[in-house]
């Protein structure tokens, strides 16, 4: 059986110069020994697999209530065909799938019930106490709200892992943390930067996927997109749109590894603490398809995110939560004990804000027939 040295070692003659090394890991918040065939990112990504809150994604939406429809992405498929992406292009630009792929599972476990709409909806809720960011709040769920030891709160994952889930970049809200905050360089690591775009690809392709299904999106419009117009002309001008979609990915990728590979190489970064130092990132499209991939996300802006019907859907999720939030608010006695379980010194408000952040789209919409239905059981 292979030990974690001789997997470790590995790394070392399969890792590019710039790739993170888990023999080099920065640690974790407790410490504790080592496990004896799993590197320190791979325990990091079966923890968070095993998570309640990743299951939870099952139940979350992407674009589309999960009662819209059973072939709709929601959190989960979304996670997962962004993982597949990440360890496709980590692999090829010699950086760690194992911390890569551990940082794309965990990215959106802090998401709330409905999407961005929920997210929204906290935002303005907390803001006199600092706000809501779902980037922050993944941190918060692997930090303190997951239990898996006695001994402590949360998963206890390493620093790559937390800093990667932050998102370098991102705002941050004006509020506390329950441990230290990962410390962040000048740019995120190659992993994190990695994950950052695989998400972006996952999502742009399989909205549109599901755009074209729920026929918010029709298929003859799509030829305006330039990339769109090359995917087509990579699959076959009588592909059908799941053919061209899986075309755009591996543009997308492709053109992602290469410029990245270009970036690296020149710079001339022989560690991934170089990559986290330098002044812009090297992990990035090129110009032109940079460019076109802005096109693609304002077209998905304009023709589905902001379609009518989406539009209504997030206003009636938005009011849902602001309900279930007042109700909460003026009575905590309405939630569970546990629920108002919080950190030293942290406001009642921000536990309302885990409990209904933590929801998923059929148990917000249960919990609020409950209080608001006076035919509902309780």
């Amino acid at each position: 059986m292979r030990q974690r040295d001789e997997i470790e070692k590995g790394e070392d003659q399969r890792l590019a110069a710039w790739g993170s090394r888990a023999r080099a890991s920065r640690g974790r918040v407790y410490r504790e020994p080592e496990h004896p065939y799993r590197t320190a990112f791979q325990r990091d990504r079966d923890r968070i697999l095993h998570s309640t809150a990743f299951r939870r994604l099952q139940y979350k939406t992407q674009v589309f209530i999960y009662h819209e429809g059973d072939h709709f992405r929601n959190r989960l498929t979304h996670t997962l065909e962004g993982a597949q992406i990440a360890r496709t292009v980590a692999r090829a630009l010699g950086c760690n799938e194992d911390l890569t792929e551990a940082i794309v599972l965990a990215h959106d476990m802090g998401h709330t019930p409905f999407g961005h709409s929920g997210e929204r909806a906290l935002h303005h809720l907390l803001e006199p106490q600092g706000g809501f960011e779902h980037n922050r709040q993944s941190l918060r769920l692997v930090d303190w709200l997951e239990h898996r030891s006695g001994r402590y709160r949360g998963l206890n994952l390493t620093e790559e892992t937390r800093a990667g889930i932050l998102k370098h970049g991102a705002e941050y809200p004006r509020y506390s943390h329950p441990v230290a905050v990962p410390e962040l360089g000048r740019s995120p690591g190659p992993e994190a930067q990695i994950a950052n775009l695989a998400d972006d690809i996952a999502y742009h392709n399989h909205d549109i996927d599901d755009g074209l299904r729920s026929g918010l999106l029709a298929p003859a419009d799509l030829p305006e997109l330039s990339l769109w117009r090359r995917a087509q002309e990579r699959a076959g001008s009588d592909a059908e749109p799941p053919r061209v979609i899986a075309a755009l990915i591996d543009l997308l990728a492709t053109d992602l590894c290469e410029e990245s590979s270009e970036r690296l190489q020149q710079s001339g970064v022989t560690s991934c603490e170089a990559v986290r130092a330098a002044s812009k990132r090297l992990i990035g499209f090129s110009e032109e398809m940079a460019a076109a991939k802005a096109e693609l996300a304002e077209f998905l802006m304009e023709r589905l995110y902001r379609h009518h019907q989406v539009v209504r859907m997030g206003a009636k999720a938005e009011r849902m939560l602001r309900d279930l939030w007042t109700a909460y608010e003026g009575d905590p006695r309405l939630l569970p004990p546990h629920a108002l379980e919080r950190p030293e010194g942290e406001p009642r408000e921000r536990a309302i804000a885990d409990y209904l952040a933590g929801m998923t789209d059929r148990f917000a919409m249960d919990e609020h027939r409950k209080l608001f239905d006076p035919h509902a059981h309780v």
